[in-house]
């Protein structure tokens, strides 16, 4: 998928021009006018997603005075939601960079130079220390346009815009690296996991000297250089493996919050200003366990059954799906998209099975799995994780029986799922039996969602978990 990343003109000679050019005949013009020589290019922080205001330098792929050639990858930036490698689509070298691995910048502003020649790398580092020192003082003002942040029309044909001034749009594409294999945790940069696989460097024994730990593209190729990562545990030499043991907690101090976390904290902050109301519902589980002890061994999650069961009655109930974000009127969205959430290292991430009423259960399994694997390596793409139009959150698995979950943004409900546990139940009849039950609730805006609209979604819910024939169709 293709981003934009801004990158505005500074020409090392004067473009000389009359004030009235229209007036003047073409060859007058012509011998008026000297050429611009040269190009060096301020690279931009690129908008990543819709949510993203700002990035982490995560690894600079290449170094200062690197030659770069259209499509190569210079960058790796942490958005709020994943790590991307930026690609660039202009030839040049790599003359300056504005900000280190581990600094954050905002969206739209500088973070490096690119110099179209060698000859004015020395010019575009003179530029960079230039606009550095005076960043503080003016890094609110920008003659460039912010970048697009609607990353859903980044897949049609990149084209440089018209911009005053004499600044134009230079076009990067953002792309991810697949997940670790097995869905195995690898603190370290897609850069890092690509360069560990070509030098055949084990990241389990790299120590990582990144932010947060993050193993980058320099530890990488420090252990190639000590002669290999893969038997670094067993070295006497090799000092101790820090990230292989649970991260230990300084009472009393300050952590500040992580690019995700302080994405997560804009939106929780966001959602006050939403009216909620939450309904909670009792569903035997019995028949769902029978299923799911039937289908388990062919792959199946009870994730991959709670949201198509989720997806079956929304379609039946669409003013549940909906949504409302300008406060003056709502959405009937065209597809059911169920969000799921999932804790993951420094955050939580929300990746959506998509038309999940459509896809069968054993398709939405294995994409399920994919997707929590890219979540956990930090590899899912914006349209994987910011498309949900109803939110699961299922703590059951942690013993927890009800909680209340906060609405995220833009949605209409959100579902809270407590843990399945045998319960003594009375029968219509008088009889005393064992059922095992669950307790859901659901968080829904009441702007556009009703108790009524949420009794009958729920109660459609029940049926389809207390019967689940057609889960399987």
């Amino acid at each position: 998928m293709a981003h934009l990343l801004n990158t505005s003109f500074v020409p090392t000679s004067t473009t000389l021009r009359p004030r009235h050019q229209s007036t003047l005949s073409p060859s007058l013009a012509t011998t008026r006018k000297s050429p611009i020589q040269s190009k060096i290019r301020e690279i931009f922080m690129p908008a990543l997603s819709s949510t993203m205001t700002e990035g982490k330098i995560v690894s600079w792929i290449k170094a200062e005075g690197d030659k770069l050639s259209k499509g190569e990858s210079v960058v790796v930036v942490e958005s709020d939601k994943a790590d991307m490698d930026v690609e660039t689509f202009y030839d040049g070298y790599l003359a300056a960079i504005m900000v280190e691995e581990g600094g954050v910048a905002a969206v739209g502003s500088a973070i490096a130079f690119l110099a179209e020649t060698e000859d004015e790398i020395s010019q575009a580092k003179s530029k960079a220390a230039t606009s550095s020192s005076s960043s503080s003082s003016s890094s609110t003002v920008s003659n460039s346009p912010p970048p697009p942040v609607e990353v859903a029309a980044a897949d049609s044909a990149p084209s440089s815009a018209v911009a005053p001034a004499k600044t134009s749009t230079v076009v990067a594409a953002a792309s991810a690296h697949p997940a670790a294999e097995g869905g195995k945790r690898v603190v370290a940069s897609p850069y890092a996991k690509k360069l560990a696989k070509e030098l055949k460097v084990e990241l389990s024994g790299v120590v990582g000297s990144g932010p947060m730990g993050r193993i980058v593209a320099k530890d990488v190729e420090a252990a190639a250089a000590a002669g290999g990562a893969s038997s670094a545990p067993n070295a006497s030499a090799t000092p101790p493996a820090k990230t292989l043991a649970a991260p230990g907690v300084e009472l009393g101090s300050v952590a500040p919050f992580t690019t995700m976390q302080a994405a997560v904290s804009r939106n929780m902050v966001e959602s006050l200003a939403v009216p909620t109301f939450r309904v909670g519902y009792t569903i035997s589980t019995d028949a769902l366990d029978a299923l799911y002890k039937k289908v388990k061994s062919k792959g199946v999650t009870m994730t991959a059954l709670l949201a198509k069961a989720t997806a079956l009655a929304l379609a039946k109930h669409p003013v549940v799906n909906s949504s409302c974000r300008d406060g003056k009127s709502f959405t009937y969205n065209s597809s059911i998209n169920i969000a799921v959430a999932v804790a993951i290292d420094g955050g939580l991430i929300t990746p959506v099975l998509q038309d999940a009423d459509k896809v069968d259960l054993y398709s939405l399994s294995r994409k399920w799995k994919e997707l929590v694997d890219k979540a956990r390596a930090k590899q899912l793409q914006p349209h994987e994780y910011s498309t949900g139009t109803f939110t699961l959150s299922n703590l059951g698995m942690f013993g927890v029986d009800r909680f209340d979950a906060i609405l995220p943004p833009g949605t209409g409900a959100i579902m809270a799922v407590g843990a399945s546990q045998p319960t003594v139940v009375a029968t219509k009849d008088g009889r005393i039996g064992m059922k095992s039950q669950m307790q859901v609730n659901v968080t829904a805006d009441h702007r556009v969602i009703y108790g009524a609209d949420l009794a009958g979604f729920l109660q459609t819910l029940a049926k389809i978990i207390e019967d689940p024939k057609d889960l399987t169709l």
